[in-house]
């Protein structure tokens, strides 16, 4: 069976919205808590996944950034991304360079995000992950009216 787990963002916890929503739809989800640097918030992400596969992500922000960076470096143990306005355009990604991977992403970008622009998003994504499902939203980055909407059962089944 999969392991999902959903990454929150920079400055949320796994107590916000989003990790409440899932915690309360998917009892078996794993909804870490990150503090810390890009480089500690990693190191925690990949002890607690050491020995998973088959791994399902969602990923808001910073946590897609975080989802993103584990699954190029591990990307035959990771069966999806389900990326949330992520922070694939941050100087922290920069260093996968013209590196591709294959395995189905879906991304959720609002158009009036005034965190992380679309258009940066949109290039580093269409350049990295050739399994790509982009969705431009008309929300804002923390995805408001877009959210709850998704079809998550069939998104993270």
């Amino acid at each position: 069976m999969a392991l999902r787990m959903f990454i929150h963002g920079l400055e949320s916890s796994n107590q916000g919205t989003k990790a409440l929503f899932f915690k309360e739809r998917y009892p078996d989800m794993v909804i870490p808590h990150f503090t810390g640097t890009l480089d500690e918030r990693m190191d925690k992400l990949k002890h607690i996944l050491s020995d998973k596969s088959g791994i399902i992500f969602v990923g808001s922000s910073f946590g897609g950034l975080m989802a993103s960076i584990f699954a190029m470096e591990n990307e035959n143990r990771v069966d999806r991304l389900i990326l949330l306005a992520p922070a694939i355009s941050h100087s922290g990604f920069a260093g996968y360079g013209s590196r591709r991977i294959s395995l189905p992403v879906w991304i959720y970008h609002g158009r009036s995000d005034e965190v992380i622009p679309l258009s940066d998003v949109e290039q580093v994504a269409r350049q990295t992950f050739t399994n790509l499902s982009f969705h431009v939203v008309e929300d804002d980055h923390f995805l408001h009216k877009t959210f709850k909407r998704l079809d998550w059962d069939k998104l993270i089944g």
